[in-house]
């Protein structure tokens, strides 16, 4: 009693009786309180100046959303707040907007201005919410902006924007379906995409939207194919069923000679008469003609990547590659799926009910498969009655000669069960055994018999139903059965039992002469009394024994008729009047009175005991017609296979001569530079924003492999790449000659480029890597002039300084070069401005990467390269200097050397450098170019022409170029990084080489990795560096702290997530070497 006052006041703060109580949730208010103070004190902590009473606030409002309370009316508070500068309150209000944007789509309208400025926000998520909170506003007014939004947000940087694209593209298709034609055109585009996140996404979009376009697969079919394994694991299910259809139309049957064999095997067989005989070897001549199956390389690639995910964690997706192998797979593959699928049993009962569903399916066709994990359906006490009745199906499909008496000794011990339904689903079960295995039909049967004696009435019930559908088979021999069945009828109550016996005495009346006119005297007594099922078979029983006995039975039937002519259902009404008529002769009788034995005691087919599940497999597997077993809404019917192939080269990717280049020939190039030919595009040396930036001693990977790309590049690309083809139709006589040498040499693109087709990705997998940074180091030193040769035979990029090579602008000779470790301590102490940050910090020509621009044999003798200088650019501190060296190794003069026609792509500058009016044989010349690159690394493309030619070139910056460093204190250093926390903060776990565990060794590869400015710092085991990204002037901030041992934590603090992302793989990478 004490302790009840004490619970009082702690749920509401009033123990006395008849006071409401309130909760302590400000937000909840009281039971009692008026609207109009509800959630005052939300509403003024977002009417306040202070963030942190703002993002307090959100905090409280979501956690209400997120219990199911109704925060509705804090809208106008909130919507208020979407132009906030704080980044944490935006995501919040932007995660609110989502929820109750269609409810108060009134006032979402008065900030559209808002979402739409959000849609140009430099911070990735929030251009998503905006776009999510935009396509949430269900208001067809605004169906124009939408569509521009989402057009924009599909050629966005960050692939998290592209996804949320696809994502709005069904919610605009609701809203209004005449948008379909550009939501095409976007779906399109987007599914060119490389980017393993947007995927999924864009292939759910594409079903949504226009599944029957099976065009726009064609070009991404081997692409997706390749990506499907890194894809999110629900990703993975949609495309996975999207391709199990798109295979079904675009592939031949794998099974499709076999079963032509088997049927005419079985006519041959079974034809008695010469002419089937002559039918059936005619049939097998044919097929002996027909060319053998082989299986299309692209219907092996999709088998091939969709079996690792058989391993998956998620359920669904292994029941999308089972469901898969079993529509598309060969006969003798589809074993595979069988111990996935068992695997799964141990999950979750919802999971194994949807599990067993697709199991009792497939083993009704493919009943091998599951025999080997008999004892995996085997029922526990545990299990739910509808996974038990599953088992039950499953077991009694697998039931064949040989483990027929395993399962009927686990059918009896299932018959002790509790649980009645599942009782009555192994009697069941065990009359379809018998049904199927005519030796064990006895057995069964003398089982049956036996349970009638139980005590239990549904048992007995069950028993009844299944004994009379099995006499059917037999009759003559089991009169005994018949008999001791007929005694039943005065205990059974169960209509359908009682109904069954009835039935089984009227039909074999004959074998029971003695027993059934008593049955049917017992049953005249309570005819009145028993349910319309039995009074309809009591009907029969007397018409049958009027037509046999009529001696013993006509009074009783014409007794049974007279009360049934009175009964309250219309059915035993009509039945009784017809009967009458057809079995007692009048004058009024016709002439169907003469056939009366034969309609009532025809010879009757016995009952086939089937599954439930045999028409299933019609249905597309693991899909929600096939568990209900009727067309849902939105169900795609799984279309039949092709009778002959359709054209494959449909799925051929074109691709630029240069590229097509298999393993063999790139090994037997390991020793020789590669090289690029006139038509190669800006594309060649183009790289995806999202993949690293490429360098020349950096790894080289496959295509299949390599990072993913946006795909506003890859448009711009295939572009650019045809205005290319058109302008050089005009050269293509003097080019003539070079192109056919070139040719014979298939030349090696750079690392992660153009979409190889399946077959070449999976031959050159395994070589490229190895090769293509061997091969590259190898060719750099030969590239060199001859006068270098003499030199030392390892010539690393950093030691070009130590070569004749001649120099760029400014060189600093190597005996002055101080170190990076000494110029960085020197940084901490310095008192100077920032803005003489990037004087401190300028490297030499020979501590920078210095990569290819054009090779001397594509550019006809003239070999240009290029490299970060570091420094800033005189024209324009927003872009990042390029120094680019040209040089001459022809024996004519170059004239008029120039930048022609930059395409950048949106947002892009490039300031070109001025025109060089000459260059003589074996001179070069080094001039500086400025881009603009807006934090991306996305490459530039441009011509660089001289007075005869034009070639197509790229320049791709790696991220650490794309940042300036900043010089600031340490406790300057700390305020910031405590701003960039959350998603802006990216963490990374390394371990440290024996070579770079110095101070020194540490400093230098953080600096040769990114343009950044080391940070004093007062720990010995932590180094800090600091920058700002040159185009936007974000911070980003550099933290590597030394653990125990060789471990060490690396993180980078940014509002640039995409940047981070990848210079925490740069540097961990430079850290690594």
């Amino acid at each position: 009693m004490a302790a009840s006052p004490a619970y009082g006041e702690e749920k509401g703060g009033s123990s006395s009786l008849g006071e409401p109580e309130y909760g302590h949730d400000p937000a909840s208010g009281g039971i009692f309180s008026s609207d109009y103070k509800r959630h005052d004190d939300l509403k003024e902590m977002l009417d306040s100046n202070k963030d942190s009473l703002k993002l307090e606030a959100m905090k409280r409002i979501v956690a209400m959303i997120a219990r199911g309370k109704n925060a509705s009316d804090l809208f106008p508070a909130v919507v208020k707040n979407v132009a906030c500068k704080n980044i944490e309150v935006k995501k919040l209000v932007y995660v609110y907007l989502v929820r109750y944007a269609e409810e108060q789509q009134d006032l979402a309208l008065l900030s559209i201005s808002t979402f739409q400025r959000g849609l140009k926000d430099p911070n990735q998520l929030i251009r998503a919410s905006a776009l999510r909170v935009l396509s949430s506003i269900r208001v067809p007014i605004i169906v124009p902006i939408m569509m521009l939004a989402i057009k924009e947000a599909a050629s966005d940087m960050s692939p998290y924007v592209r996804k949320t694209a696809a994502h709005a593209i069904p919610k605009l298709y609701s809203l209004d379906s005449d948008q379909k034609d550009q939501l095409i055109e976007v779906i399109e585009k987007l599914l060119a995409d490389k980017t393993t996140l947007v995927a999924g996404s864009v292939v759910m979009a594409f079903e949504e939207v226009c599944p029957e376009r099976i065009d726009l697969i064609h070009k991404n079919y081997r692409k997706l194919c390749n990506l499907l394994i890194d894809v999110e694991e629900w990703g993975q299910v949609v495309i996975i069923n999207m391709l199990t259809r798109y295979a079904r139309t675009q592939f031949l049957s794998p099974n499709q000679n076999e079963s032509l064999l088997e049927e005419s095997a079985e006519k041959a067989f079974y034809g008695s008469e010469e002419e089937d005989a002559k039918d059936a070897k005619a049939e097998v001549a044919s097929l002996a003609k027909r060319k053998p199956y082989v299986m299309d390389p692209d219907h092996r690639l999709l088998l091939r990547n969709t079996k690792p995910l058989l391993q998956s964690r998620n359920a669904a997706v292994v029941m999308a590659v089972a469901q898969l192998y079993f529509h598309l797979a060969p006969k003798a593959e589809v074993g595979v799926i069988a111990k996935a699928l068992v695997r799964l049993l141990r999950s979750h009962s919802e999971v194994q009910y949807v599990v067993l569903q697709n199991v009792a399916t497939m083993s009704i066709k493919r009943r091998g498969m599951f025999e080997p994990y008999l004892k995996s359906f085997y029922i526990r006490s545990t299990d739910p009655t509808q996974i038990k009745i599953l088992k039950l199906e499953v077991l009694t499909n697998l039931a064949n000669e040989t483990n027929i008496s395993t399962i009927l000794r686990e059918f009896q011990t299932y018959i002790r069960s509790m649980d009645k339904d599942f009782v009555a689903a192994t009697i069941q079960a065990i009359g379809r055994c018998a049904t199927n295995i005519g030796k064990v039909r006895d057995t069964c049967l003398n089982g049956l018999v036996q349970l009638l004696s139980n005590r239990d009435e549904l048992v007995v019930a069950e028993s009844v139903v299944v004994i009379k559908k099995l006499l059917q088979m037999q009759p003559a021999q089991h009169s005994e059965i018949i008999k001791h069945m007929a005694k039943l009828t005065d205990n059974i109550q169960v209509p359908m039992a009682r109904a069954s016996i009835l039935w089984l005495i009227g039909e074999y009346c004959e074998h029971v002469p003695k027993i059934a006119p008593d049955v049917l005297r017992k049953m005249a007594k309570s005819f009145t009394n028993e349910e319309d099922i039995v009074k309809l078979q009591v009907i029969n029983l007397a018409a049958k024994l009027y037509l046999t006995n009529s001696k013993q039975s006509k009074l009783l039937t014409q007794y049974v008729l007279n009360l049934a002519k009175y009964d309250q259902n219309y059915d035993i009404r009509d039945r009784a009047r017809f009967i009458r008529q057809l079995i007692v002769p009048t004058e009024k009788s016709g002439a169907l009175n003469k056939y009366a034995k034969k309609l009532f005691l025809a010879q009757k087919p016995a009952p086939i005991l089937e599954s439930s599940f045999k028409d299933r497999d019609h249905f597309q597997l693991g899909s929600l017609s096939h568990l209900l077993n009727t067309k849902a809404v939105g169900y795609q019917e799984l279309p039949d296979w092709p009778d002959e192939a359709p054209d494959p080269s449909v799925r051929n990717v074109e691709v630029p001569e240069w590229t097509k280049c298999t393993s063999r020939e790139k090994r037997k190039e390991k020793v020789e530079k590669p090289f690029y030919s006139d038509s190669e595009g800006e594309s060649g040396p183009t790289e995806s924003a999202d993949s690293e930036p490429e360098s020349v001693s950096e790894e080289s990977g496959s295509s299949s492999s390599s990072g993913s790309s946006s795909s506003s590049s890859d448009e711009e690309e295939e572009e650019e790449e045809e205005e290319e083809g058109s302008g050089e139709l005009e050269e293509e006589e003097e080019e003539e000659g070079a192109k056919k040498a070139k040719k014979k040499k298939a030349p090696q693109g750079r690392k992660g480029h153009a979409e190889t087709s399946s077959e070449e990705a999976s031959a050159s997998e395994s070589s490229s890597s190895g090769s293509n940074s061997g091969s590259e180091a190898e060719a750099k030193r030969r590239k060199a002039p001859p006068s270098s040769r003499t030199g030392p035979k390892e010539i690393s990029l950093l030691d070009l300084d130590d070569c004749d090579h001649p120099p760029p602008p400014q060189p600093v000779p190597s005996s002055s070069i101080v170190s990076t470790s000494l110029v960085t301590d020197l940084e901490g102490l310095t008192l100077t401005d920032t803005s003489l940050a990037p004087a401190l910090l300028s490297p030499t020509f020979g501590a920078v990467r210095t990569y290819e621009l054009l090779h001397r044999m594509a550019g006809e003798g003239l070999s240009v390269e290029y490299c970060f200088s570091r420094r800033p650019f005189p024209g324009d501190p927003h872009m990042v200097a390029v120094q680019i060296q040209i040089s001459n190794n022809t024996d004519a003069e170059v004239k008029s050397l120039r930048v022609s026609e930059p395409k950048p792509l949106s947002g892009m500058r490039i300031q070109e450098f001025p025109e060089i009016e000459r260059l003589a044989p074996g001179d070069t010349a080094s001039v500086v170019m400025g881009i603009d690159f807006c934090d991306s690394t996305q490459a530039a493309n441009f011509q660089l022409c001289t007075h005869t030619r034009h070639f197509y070139v790229s320049i791709q910056p790696p991220v650490g170029e794309l940042m300036a460093p900043v010089f600031m204190s340490e406790n300057e250093f700390k305020k910031e990084q405590g701003k960039l926390t959350g998603m802006s903060e990216i963490t990374e776990k390394l371990t440290l080489p024996e070579k770079c565990r110095s101070d020194h060794a540490i400093v230098q590869q953080v600096t040769s990795a990114a343009n950044v400015g080391r940070v004093p710092c007062g720990a010995d085991n932590e180094y800090r560096f600091a920058a700002k990204t040159v185009t936007s002037g974000s911070l980003v901030l550099i933290t590597l702290e030394r653990r125990e041992g060789t471990t060490a934590q690396l993180t980078v603090n940014s509002e640039k997530m995409v940047i981070g992302t990848m210079l925490v793989k740069d540097i961990v990478q430079a850290l690594a070497q």
